[in-house]
């Protein structure tokens, strides 16, 4: 097992726009890891409603709000291929050992991301249980099998997706903070169903 205590948790997302479940992975992560990073990212399997730029932006002022000092936003990690992302990382933080977050609606991607089995043998994946998308056993195998290492957290991120966000905007499924930049900029039609 890699040694936890310079353990860095890595969490991108296409935060397309950050929703509660995002907020609650962050503060969650922020109890167990010595250091949480995140970033916004295109996902190449994803078509996204707003660019990049705005989704960061949308990131940056969910992170301030949390405002907890071992949670950062490290743009410059984001890619649309985790193999880029992690030489970054390593090259950032040579001394640390790594978990990749991603919520368990994502494990079935995993064998198939570019490079995945050198991926695996650089990082563990830290998977969090989402209400709505239970994982199987045969999941959890197939990503053993090309030598992923896995941990599931102890905890589990309330059912609160960005896809149903976009299908019909309603402030109760985003963090009230970034409420206002959403309606000013009228971010996925919000400001039209006031």
């Amino acid at each position: 097992m890699k040694d936890k205590i310079h353990s860095i948790a890595l969490f991108g997302t296409s935060a397309d726009p950050p929703t509660l479940g995002h907020k609650a992975l962050l503060n969650e992560l922020t109890k167990i890891f010595p250091k949480v990073i995140t970033w916004a990212s295109d996902n190449p399997d994803k078509k996204h409603q707003i660019p990049l730029l705005k989704r960061t932006q949308l990131l940056r002022i969910l992170v301030k709000k949390i405002s907890h000092p071992k949670l950062e936003l490290v743009q410059e990690l984001s890619s649309p291929r985790t193999i880029h992302t992690l030489k970054k990382a390593f090259q950032l933080w040579p001394e640390s050992s790594f978990s990749f977050v991603i919520g368990s609606d994502l494990a079935l991607q995993v064998p198939k991301w570019l490079n995945s089995k050198s991926i695996l043998s650089k990082v563990r994946i830290a998977i969090a249980m989402r209400d709505g998308w239970p994982i199987s056993e045969i999941q959890l195998e197939e990503i053993k099998n090309l030598g992923g290492e896995i941990e599931i957290l102890p905890f589990k991120i309330p059912e609160s997706s960005s896809s149903k966000f976009r299908e019909r905007p309603q402030k109760v499924l985003v963090p009230q903070e970034i409420v206002p930049l959403l309606l000013e900029e009228n971010l996925y039609g919000l400001a039209d169903n006031r």
